[in-house]
C-alpha cells in the first residue's frame, strides 16, 4: 500500500522555524521526483518546491526562496522541507507528493501519489 506520511507541521511565531518530513512507503522514493505543495484556506493548491529522484535538481517558488530548503534522504524514503524566517502568508496545510518520474515540476497533474497533509500556523 503506498502511503506519504506528512509530519513536523504546527503553530510557529513568525521569523521562526520547521521542518517538515514526508515518509514513504509501499514504493521505492528513490526513482521519483518529489514535491511539496500548500493550500491556505479560501485559496487554490500552490507549488512549493520540488526534488529530482537523484536530489541533484531543486526549484522553489518565489515566495519561499531563500528561506525554504528541500532535501531527501533516500535511504530512509524520505523528503524534507526546512522552512526559516516564517511569514504569517506561509500559513497552510503542507502536502508532499511523489511524481510520476524522476523529474519533478510546479504541475499537480504530474503527480502520482500525495500525502494527506499537515498544518503550518505561522502567528504570534
Amino acid at each position: 500500500q503506498v502511503q506519504l506520511v506528512e509530519s513536523g507541521g504546527g503553530l510557529v511565531q513568525p521569523g521562526g522555524s520547521l521542518r517538515l518530513s514526508c515518509a514513504v512507503s509501499g514504493f521505492t522514493l528513490g526513482y521519483r521526483g518529489v514535491g511539496w505543495f500548500r493550500q491556505a484556506p479560501g485559496k487554490e493548491r500552490e507549488w512549493v518546491s520540488c526534488i529530482s529522484s537523484s536530489g541533484r535538481s531543486t526549484n522553489y517558488a518565489d515566495s519561499v526562496k531563500g528561506r525554504f530548503t528541500i532535501s531527501r534522504d533516500n535511504a530512509k524514503n524520505t523528503v524534507y522541507l526546512q522552512m526559516n524566517g516564517l511569514k504569517p502568508e506561509d500559513t497552510a496545510v503542507y502536502s508532499c507528493a511523489a511524481a510520476y518520474g524522476q523529474i519533478c515540476n510546479i504541475f499537480p497533474s504530474t503527480y502520482a501519489y500525495w500525502g494527506q497533509g499537515t498544518q503550518v500556523t505561522v502567528s504570534s
